[in-house]
């Protein structure tokens, strides 16, 4: 069995899913799957370089948005395998999932990624689309912006982000401009930054807010075989 460190939570859930013994190292935010048992090798933009090359891994997996070039390139002229996903919609993480799995000695597509792509194929057309800002942080406040992974998701939801065509991929926009542009739905996810009930709702008053799990919208992985009804059904809640 291949030696695998990951320094992306989701493909480290979708590692220790398929292949499990695989994973020798993950940072300290691969909180799923909750029983994992392995080295910790620091976090994903700040991973221990060192740490890593001594767990001598046959590959390790990361992703260009997530983690540091610098870091990577450390990986490499150690002699290590670093293999790094692109991910921006969809296909791309069934296409990069694939890659990575092989990459780690899965012989054939694991079910749950089957289960996934039928899911998101499976989807009705959306009987009339609606529009969304997703805020990410606040203090200061930033959103999804052009060409993100969450926004194709809610896309295929039936939702149009309002800063999609945004230079920028997560912007920082004023609260003030973000109350004004009126969307149908504000998304509020618990990750990066963790919107509550008690924490973010009301900063948009009058506004309907769907508050999600970052997970679902954001993880390309295991819950991308659930993530459309469990997203699906908190937008519509945040409509009742």
């Amino acid at each position: 069995m291949k030696r695998v460190v990951s320094l992306v939570p989701s493909l480290t859930e979708a590692v220790a899913e398929t292949l499990p013994g695989a994973l020798v190292g993950a940072t300290d935010w691969c909180s799923h799957p909750g029983e994992l048992d392995v080295v910790r090798i620091g976090g994903t933009k700040n991973p221990k370089v060192e740490r890593i090359i001594e767990l001598a891994p046959d590959v390790v997996i990361a992703n260009e948005e997530e983690n540091r070039v610098p870091d990577l390139d450390a990986l490499r002229a150690a002699g290590l395998d670093v293999l790094v996903t692109e991910v921006r919609t969809v296909p791309d993480a069934f296409g990069e999932l694939a890659r990575v799995l092989a990459a780690c000695g899965a012989p054939e597509r694991p079910g749950w990624l089957r289960e996934a792509e039928t899911a998101w194929r499976a989807l009705p057309e959306s009987a009339g689309r609606r529009t969304a800002v997703v805020p990410i942080w606040r203090r200061p406040w930033m959103v999804v912006g052009r060409d993100t992974f969450a926004g194709d998701v809610l896309s295929r939801l039936g939702v149009d982000h309002l800063y999609a065509d945004h230079p920028e991929r997560y912007p920082r926009i004023p609260l003030d401009e973000l109350v004004a542009a009126a969307p149908d739905v504000v998304v509020l996810p618990d990750e990066p930054y963790r919107f509550t009930a008690e924490d973010g709702p009301e900063a948009f008053p009058g506004l309907a807010c769907a508050l999600v799990s970052g997970r679902d919208l954001t993880w390309y992985g295991p819950s991308l075989a659930c993530a459309p009804r469990v997203l699906g059904e908190a937008l519509r809640a945040a409509h009742r």
